[in-house]
């Protein structure tokens, strides 16, 4: 409706209302006095009512009528709209009684009489078309401050419309989805859908056109959610161990995307991709140059990342392979002495590795090309390396973060190596660094046995300390820092506990005990926190209760620990390499599992859920070898 016609309309309803009032003064009898007589008998009987709902005049009787007047003409219904207005006169109960009260209020009206609204004292000062005057100029101004009111659908063009819903969360738009067909179009658009996707953390790296139907994308996506959420509760799912028996002693594991690389002391490297457990590329093969010393030395590290797998061997020696190619390496270099720590860049094909007091930082260039980055002589022997997230300068080089004994450096290209934390005596015994923080586990020797051992956290952008965490007793083990919710930090101790601290308080919100030797590992997420011990022990613990809810048990150590939204990946890791009475012709070397070390899977998937995770991984039924997972915590669930 438009402007012209709307105030046409206006002006047909005023005049219509008009000469409908005085025609009905002028008739005697309408509906209007025949309403006014109902209301007075809702009211309750007067003076003169005899019970019957209608008063005696002076002179008249009970049951006695006036047959000289006719009865009077019945007038036909008012229509709805006259019907509202002039209840709206008469001062009856109605929505837009309270505005049109507060716009009184507003315009100030100190006295009753002279300038404040009321509809009682309109209607009891004036003869009647005055006061209905008045109050019809007030409907019709209340009217038009409504009518100013913009709506999405008749004077916003879609595209702001649908800028002021990008504001909205799903509860808001789900609601208003239900106001009208056109808020519902605006509502449901592909783009605001797909945006809250994007925020939730689903199908990051899928385009808009990728899928038709965003918001059933995203309720798939949270239900699944709730499914493994479950899954993860109640333990249930899939278990799986990743075995290579000729290989000897397991040395190092790493993981990273579904992608699993372990080393072994026969000098093997073995990939899993678990995702697709594909065993055509399982098998990496070591350089020529490695192969010619003679017998094939141990491995001391691995790491991968989503394009690179990486593997360093007792001597110095250096095996990059790619993930998509596999198989035979694709770059190889050499240090002079054992290699002390080693790290791979998380998005990029870069690799860093430490040598007594050198640090070498090798990638490779837009053609494929490898190549040496840049090289740091540093004062103390390196025992951490650790690349910095999104850490790339103007040439295109890494950022990396050493701990070399008890000072913590920053290393840039072709710039001098900067110190971001020394304390003299103070060790580093843990070190992990996120994309705008750092934090190192120090070991306190001081004089002062009150006070232990800290967590400090710098910022990397003003290398300045922003908080110190903890006052334990046992050296802080491990620490994560990348994988936490914001301002929130986990930390493992050697006095059994698993820690979370508050950033911003720096102080300690959860503590939990449940390992009986030190705490070698730990992860967590928005809700659930895995830590791994000493003693072999795989603890599952709820952050909001601060309670354990499974656990599961292998002979040794836990070195490795990552899980993902629905797989977890531990490796146990004997640390003990060559076991008493084995030697190199020794079958049992091979033969017995209980040296070897062992990698689990866990799948909480929904199309891979079993009954219940088995406690005991070991059926006691097989034909080559033996299983010594026996201290267990619970009964076993499939022994024969």
């Amino acid at each position: 409706m438009g402007d012209k016609d709307l105030q046409e309309f206006r002006q047909q309803w005023e005049e219509e209302i008009s000469g409908r009032g005085c025609s009905n003064r002028g008739k005697g009898s309408s509906w209007e006095e025949r309403s006014s007589k109902r209301r007075r008998r809702q009211e309750g009987p007067g003076p003169g009512c005899h019970g019957d709902g209608e008063s005696l005049g002076p002179g008249e009787s009970p049951g006695s009528e006036s047959e000289s007047d006719p009865p009077p003409a019945r007038s036909p219904p008012p229509p709805n709209y006259l019907h509202l207005a002039v209840s709206l006169l008469e001062g009856r109960t109605s929505p837009l009684r309270n505005r049109i009260q507060s716009a009184g209020r507003r315009r100030g009206a100190a006295k009753p009489g002279e300038g404040g609204w009321s509809p009682a004292g309109r209607i009891a000062q004036g003869p009647g078309g005055g006061q209905r005057e008045s109050l019809l100029d007030q409907l019709i101004s209340d009217l038009n401050e409504i009518n100013e009111i913009p709506f999405f659908d008749i004077d916003l063009p879609y595209e702001l419309a649908l800028r002021i819903f990008a504001y909205l969360g799903r509860t808001e738009l789900g609601r208003c989805a239900q106001v009208s067909k056109t808020w519902r179009v605006i509502a449901e658009d592909e783009v605001l859908w797909y945006k809250h996707c994007l925020k939730e953390g689903y199908e990051t790296k899928a385009d808009i056109g990728d899928f038709i139907g965003w918001k059933a994308v995203l309720r798939d996506s949270l239900k699944k959610e709730q499914t493994l959420q479950t899954n993860w509760k109640n333990r249930i799912g899939a278990a799986s161990q990743l075995h290579y028996d000729v290989g000897g002693i397991l040395c190092d594991v790493h993981s990273c995307n579904e992608m699993v690389v372990s080393g072994y002391t026969s000098g093997d490297v073995r990939m899993w991709d678990i995702s697709t457990w594909d065993s055509s590329a399982l098998y990496l093969e070591t350089s020529r140059s490695s192969a010619e010393l003679g017998l094939q030395p141990h491995v001391s590290f691995v790491r991968i990342n989503s394009t690179i797998a990486v593997a360093a061997y007792k001597g110095g020696a250096v095996d990059i392979w790619s993930t998509v190619l596999g198989r035979e390496p694709i770059h190889h270099y050499q240090h002079n002495q054992d290699i002390q720590a080693i790290a791979v860049a998380i998005d990029s094909a870069a690799v860093a590795t430490s040598s007594c007091y050198q640090v070498r930082l090798e990638s490779s260039d837009q053609r494929g090309y490898w190549q040496t980055a840049c090289q740091f002589e540093l004062q103390k022997l390196v025992g951490s390396l650790q690349f910095v997230p999104n850490g790339l300068n103007i040439d295109g080089n890494e950022t990396l973060l050493a701990a070399a004994e008890d000072t913590v450096y920053l290393l840039k290209p072709e710039t001098e190596p900067k110190v971001l934390h020394s304390i003299y005596g103070n060790t580093v015994t843990c070190l992990e660094v996120s994309s705008n923080r750092v934090a190192c586990g120090v070991r306190n020797v001081g004089w002062i046995m009150s006070d232990g051992n800290k967590v400090h956290i710098y910022c990397l952008q003003t290398a300045q300390p922003l908080s110190t965490l903890g006052n334990a007793l046992g050296d802080f083990t491990c620490v994560n820092l990348r994988d936490s919710p914001p301002y929130l930090a986990v930390t493992g101790n050697k006095d059994r506990k698993v820690r979370v601290y508050d950033l911003r308080t720096s102080k300690a919100v959860i503590s939990l005990y449940g390992h009986q030797l030190g705490v070698s590992c730990v992860q967590m997420d928005d809700w659930k926190i895995v830590s791994g011990g000493e003693e072999g022990l795989v603890c599952v613990w709820e952050q909001r209760m601060g309670t354990k809810l499974w656990e599961m048990h292998s002979r040794h150590p836990v070195r490795h620990l990552r899980f993902s939204a629905h797989t977890l990946i531990t490796a146990n890791i004997p640390n003990e390499k060559c076991p008493r009475g084995a030697s190199i012709m020794d079958d049992d070397l091979t033969a017995h599992r209980r040296h070897r070390g062992i990698i689990y899977v866990y799948d909480f998937s929904v199309n891979k859920s079993a009954p219940v995770l088995p406690i005991c991984c070991s059926s006691y039924d097989e034909d080559v070898g033996y299983n010594y997972n026996i201290a267990l915590s619970m009964p076993y669930d499939r022994i024969r």
